[in-house]
């Protein structure tokens, strides 16, 4: 199955466990992406991969109107599910491909992208629709998983990520994305890379086949203790622990 059609199926299958995720609803994260925003009451805002609308929700209050875009139609009606509940009248919905953002170029003040970017296929293709969407001086802010610089780190969070959800595509590091950014003409002003260490089961394994949780343990279990401390597996409280690496990022149209 494509990579893009794989997103659609398995987010599909998925969408209502995105509906309240602890990830997804971080209260901090989300407060930074909103801060790196620099958002204006005037300004319309979209949300590219905006799943079941969080970061639609956030930003909501601080701009005119938010419209957020994603694939994959079950989790824009938990979206919209979520959007009623709270009661806010400046957020709208379209199925739409993150390839081919339905927006006229220059017309959009800020654009945000959370938790989304791995799955896209052809990632500097999707900023430059970000880029081409932005009026000059509008704003880009990204947060997305990432891996460090090193080798084997970037390696193999990108394969046991791979056997978690097999639409993940790649995580990049800090370095690439602020070539990416710059390549599509984006001034970068913020990167902030940061770690989350969080429980196996639930991060990793939980979603996963059951052939692809168990060639996850056997990962593991194959490490070098080096190996394992630069990936953080030790148990917490009785419970098996790995390192989660995220980057935050806010650039400028040109």
């Amino acid at each position: 199955m494509p990579k893009r059609d794989s997103a659609r199926h398995v987010f599909g299958a998925r969408a209502a466990t995105y509906t309240y995720s602890a990830t997804h609803t971080d209260p901090v994260v989300l407060g930074r992406v909103v801060a790196l925003a620099q958002a204006q009451k005037s300004w319309l805002a979209l949300d590219v991969g905006t799943g079941t609308g969080h970061t639609a929700f956030a930003v909501a209050p601080h701009v005119a109107y938010v419209w957020g875009i994603d694939f994959t139609p079950q989790m824009l009606a938990e979206g919209e599910t979520l959007r009623a509940q709270k009661g806010l009248t400046n957020v709208f919905f379209t199925v739409a491909d993150a390839h081919a953002l339905p927006v006229a170029s220059g017309t959009v003040d800020l654009v945000t992208c959370r938790r989304a970017a791995h799955h896209f296929t052809d990632l500097p293709h999707a900023l430059a629709e970000m880029r081409r969407a932005l009026r000059p001086g509008g704003r880009l802010v990204i947060d997305d998983r990432s891996v460090p610089e090193e080798d084997w780190l970037d390696t193999a969070m990108n394969y046991l990520d791979t056997l978690h959800d097999p639409s993940h595509v790649r995580e990049y590091r800090a370095s690439e994305w602020v070539n990416l950014l710059e390549a599509v003409g984006l001034r970068v002003e913020a990167v902030e890379p940061y770690l989350q260490h969080r429980p196996l089961a639930s991060s990793l394994v939980e979603r996963a086949a059951p052939e692809d949780a168990r060639a996850i343990y056997a990962f593991l279990e194959g490490l070098e203790e080096a190996q394992r401390q630069a990936l953080g597996v030790r148990e917490v409280n009785g419970e098996l622990y790995i390192n989660h690496w995220y980057v935050m990022l806010a650039a400028v149209a040109e």
